[in-house]
């Protein structure tokens, strides 16, 4: 089982508690940096804390969910080292492992319903990274984040 950085906003509260949920009950360990409630919040913070929590070892893997995704999505992937995939069904989330090696996986609140999204968490932690061609790739993302951090 893997231990799981979970972050969301006010607008991802709801299913983040499904998601936390369905993990726990799945045997992972989760390591829930907040929010705590629907009181509107800003996410950068929150979804940088779950991607330093992958890059930094103390989680293999970090979802982070808001209304859309969107905007979470991103801030985890400001974070160095972080490849976080917006998935909003269960054929990206397993592309984004498989091709991009992802590691934080974003969620919409606001767009899934509980069942597929909880699907796409158990896709996206079950699915390894095929390697071969798409290690190119993957390092040519991390020469290019690299060159960007200078």
């Amino acid at each position: 089982m893997a231990r799981v950085a979970v972050a969301s906003d006010h607008a991802g509260y709801r299913l983040k508690l499904v998601v936390v949920e369905h993990l726990r009950a799945g045997g992972h360990e989760v390591i829930d940096l907040g929010t705590d409630s629907e009181k509107p919040v800003d996410y950068p913070p929150l979804c940088a804390a779950a991607g330093r929590a992958v890059v930094g070892g103390r989680a293999e893997f970090g979802i982070v969910l808001g209304g859309s995704g969107q905007g979470e999505t991103m801030a985890a992937n400001k974070v160095r080292g972080v490849r976080a995939a917006l998935c909003l069904g269960e054929y990206t989330a397993r592309l984004a492992r498989q091709h991009n090696n992802a590691n934080v996986l974003g969620l919409g609140g606001r767009i899934l319903g509980d069942g597929l999204a909880t699907s796409i968490v158990d896709i996206f932690l079950s699915t390894p990274f095929e390697g071969g061609r798409h290690e190119r790739r993957v390092a040519e993302l991390a020469d290019i984040e690299a060159e960007e951090c200078r």
